[in-house]
């Protein structure tokens, strides 16, 4: 074996234990569980993206049919916000440091959004429902709910089994009325 071969084994050995170091220390539950998922966050940190996924929950909730948490509506919005919707990026990192405010308004000892109870979700929604912020996060979770899964939501077409959406791409004729002679 020649030296070069002995220090490039050294070399990745050493990398890979530094990595490894570095995962454990750094890693959190809450980003194991998105990459479980399969939803590793490029935006978010993992408290933003538990409040932004606890906001599209209220949005569009979990009843008889799955709501946007099962339709993981975040990966969407995550993805939106590096890419087509990059736009937003402000608002919502404005829109989530006055989301903190108004949480340790109404009850201090929680981390965030997602730790409130149902009712004070729904009454921090309500004093935000008419900021930029709120109307980004809604409009992202509609996309994210009904948007082709390859986006990042949808997640096994979930929300278009809601609407009963063919995707298919087999439709027969008659097409619709603007068809017939």
């Amino acid at each position: 074996m020649s030296a070069e071969t002995s220090r490039r084994k050294f070399l990745i050995a050493s990398t890979a234990g530094v990595s490894a170091t570095w995962v454990a220390a750094n890693w959190s539950a809450a980003e194991a569980a998105d990459m479980a998922n399969g939803t590793p966050m490029t935006f978010f940190s993992p408290t933003q993206a538990a409040d932004v996924e606890a906001m599209a929950a209220q949005i569009i909730p979990t009843t008889d049919s799955p709501g946007a948490k099962e339709a993981r509506v975040i990966a969407f919005i995550d993805l939106a916000l590096v890419t087509f919707a990059k736009d937003s990026a402000d608002v919502y990192t404005k829109g989530l440091a006055d989301l903190g405010a108004k949480v340790r308004a109404v009850n201090p000892a929680v981390d965030g959004f997602a730790g409130l109870t149902s009712a004070q979700q729904v009454q921090v929604l309500t004093s935000i429902e008419k900021t930029p912020f709120f109307q980004a996060v809604r409009s992202h979770t509609i996309m994210g709910m009904f948007a082709a899964p390859q986006h990042g939501g949808n997640y096994q077409k979930v929300g278009w089994k809601m609407i009963d959406f063919d995707d298919s791409l087999n439709f027969q004729p008659p097409f619709g009325a603007y068809d017939k002679v």
